[in-house]
């Protein structure tokens, strides 16, 4: 990392470079990051997450998925699957999610650090939650339930409620949640419903507790994100050694609302967790 970084990024730089991007005092954003992208960063994760604090302001909110997709049916899991005898066993024994102590799963070390800050909050999803800091943080994640876990009463509909923007840190639309909430709008051929499990915690006791929700699929999603790029409404701009992608929460959801149905052309594939 030392021998690929020019200059190390620094917490001013790393503010620099988002106010460059487009970043202003008072927004509402949802970050997506890879710390190794951002080339060698002086403390590390602990200071892009201070300088995205920095950047957004006392008066702007700050939030990132903090999934965890290993609390889900081990009998759906793939690459590996667990042997079947394992199944009951996994199910009956896995902790319930519990938003202080259930670790995030491929979100990246940027998430991790953001999830333990003090005064960050983290919404009660098994699988899908979501942590937040700032003024809009408690209506953006106080309420998530089961099913729609990224659809309208999800985070992700209080982000477009409140015109948040998306920002991508080393990282494609690929890894755009927000483009989630877009599937449950849109209408494509097989969009169906998947069966789903997952350990919670019912008035004080764990259970296991099935639901359905729609199948999702975010294989084309960095297509999607090309495509949206070459409307003219995404900037683009170093940050630290990567590159940051800054957009509008709404434009590029309502973009892909259209997008999906004109493209698409069978069954979503189960959502990866």
């Amino acid at each position: 990392m030392i021998e690929s970084t020019r200059v190390p990024a620094t917490r001013q730089s790393l503010v620099a470079d988002l106010r460059a991007l487009g970043l202003e005092t008072g927004d509402i954003v949802v970050v997506h990051s890879s710390l190794s992208a951002l080339g060698w960063v002086v403390g590390g994760a602990q200071t892009v997450v201070e300088a995205l604090l920095e950047a957004v302001g006392p008066t702007g909110t700050l939030v990132m998925p903090t999934h965890s997709g290993f609390l889900t049916d081990p009998a759906n899991w793939q690459n590996p699957p667990v042997p079947e005898s394992w199944i009951e066993t996994i199910r009956s024994n896995m902790p319930a999610f519990d938003a202080d102590l259930t670790p995030t799963r491929g979100m990246g070390q940027i998430v991790e650090c953001f999830r333990h800050h003090r005064d960050t909050r983290r919404s009660d999803h098994p699988t899908a939650s979501f942590a937040g800091q700032g003024p809009a943080a408690e209506r953006i994640v106080a309420s998530h339930p089961l099913a729609p876990e990224l659809g309208e009463s999800s985070p992700l509909g209080q982000l477009y409620e409140l015109d948040a923007k998306v920002l991508l840190l080393g990282v494609t639309h690929a890894n755009n949640t927000s483009l989630h909430l877009a599937e449950y709008r849109a209408d494509w051929p097989g969009k169906g419903l998947h069966r789903r499990g997952a350990p919670v915690l019912v008035d004080g006791r764990r259970e296991w507790v099935c639901y359905d929700d729609v199948d999702l699929d975010k294989g084309d999603f960095a297509e999607i994100g090309d495509a949206f790029a070459a409307s003219g409404r995404e900037r683009t701009g170093p940050v630290g050694a990567g590159v940051g992608r800054l957009c509008a929460q709404r434009e590029i959801v309502d973009f892909a609302v259209d997008w999906i149905p004109a493209h698409r052309t069978g069954p979503a594939g189960p959502l990866t967790n």
